[in-house]
């Protein structure tokens, strides 16, 4: 495991790359801010964890690292000395796990929960959803003593996932005060992970349905062998993908309430706050006064029916 420090004092942020050694985009980020060395205003770890796998360029050396935060991993496994040193080292503090995925082009962030942490950092990314894991992340880095949310900033292997990793760390430092600036607030719908859906024994696997888009009961979502698949209920699909996982296409999901708000919504707050502020005290006396008597009127009409 590799650490270098930006900026001086105990870093209480840290950005990580390379949990696994097949999704290259959050090494590139980890290095590529290390070269930039840009001024922060509170320092900032950047880690880039699994360098075995990342040398043999395979997702993990004996153990799946993000399901190895756990007494069930092998004593032996290589990754269980990782997820000992990395739980240690970003003890205490407020982190960016950087991954990339099979399933969706479009950069999403994963949670354990709708902490504060969440709801501060992620509508301040540049994701297309939320997805909290609940009782699903269980192994995974969450385990660790810190506040933590992931990200997938793209199709493994992809350019264009280096890239978002790297705006994507940007804005988490901007997020929690590390780079100067102003984050910007979005709307972000949060998705419920729940139940695998199962894959049959077959040799090839299809998926028709888009992840984070409904689909409906009895609606053929994919295909085994070219056998169609049907949803036997209603469901949203979370990292579904033909062969993203080896026993399973994804998650059902569910849609959750929305955090954050479109800078548009903001605008139109404060305006309405500002006209208020400067409203002239006469015409608010007289608007309560109308409401009182019409609260009145009604309470009369009430009555007497």
């Amino acid at each position: 495991m590799r650490v270098t420090q930006l900026g001086e004092g105990e870093p209480e942020i840290a950005v990580v790359g390379g949990v696994h050694g097949d999704e290259p985009c959050g090494v590139r980020a980890v290095d590529r801010l290390a070269e930039d060395e840009p001024e922060v205003e509170r320092p900032v770890k950047l880690i880039v964890v699994n360098e075995r796998a990342i040398e043999q360029g395979v997702r993990y050396v004996d153990a799946d690292l993000n399901r190895s935060f756990t007494e069930e991993t092998p004593s032996d496994a290589h990754e269980i000395g990782l997820a000992h040193e990395l739980a240690d080292e970003i003890r205490g503090c407020t982190v960016l796990s950087l991954h990339s995925t099979q399933s969706h082009a479009d950069p999403f962030a994963i949670s354990a929960g709708l902490g504060d942490h969440v709801q501060d950092i992620c509508p301040k990314l540049s994701v297309v959803a939320l997805v909290d894991t609940g009782g699903f992340g269980e192994g995974r880095i969450f385990a660790a003593d810190a506040d933590i949310v992931e990200v997938e900033a793209g199709l493994q292997g992809s350019e264009t996932a280096a890239e978002n990793a790297y705006t994507l760390a940007r804005e988490f430092l901007t997020a929690v005060g590390a780079l100067p600036g102003d984050a910007v607030e979005r709307e972000l719908p949060v998705f419920d992970m729940g139940d695998p859906i199962p894959k049959p024994d077959a040799e090839e696997f299809e998926v028709f349905a888009e992840n984070f888009q409904k689909v409906e009961e009895g609606e053929v979502f994919a295909a085994a062998d070219g056998e169609p698949i049907e949803a036997d209920f209603d469901f949203w699909p979370v990292l579904l993908s033909p062969y993203g996982y080896e026993e399973q296409f994804g998650y059902h999901g569910w849609p959750h309430e929305e955090m954050g708000h479109s800078p548009s919504e903001e605008t139109r707050e404060s305006a309405v706050a500002e006209a208020e502020a400067e409203a002239d005290p006469q015409d608010v006396d007289a608007d309560a006064r109308f409401e009182a008597e019409s609260e009145a009127e009604t309470g009369a009409e009430v009555e007497t029916n």
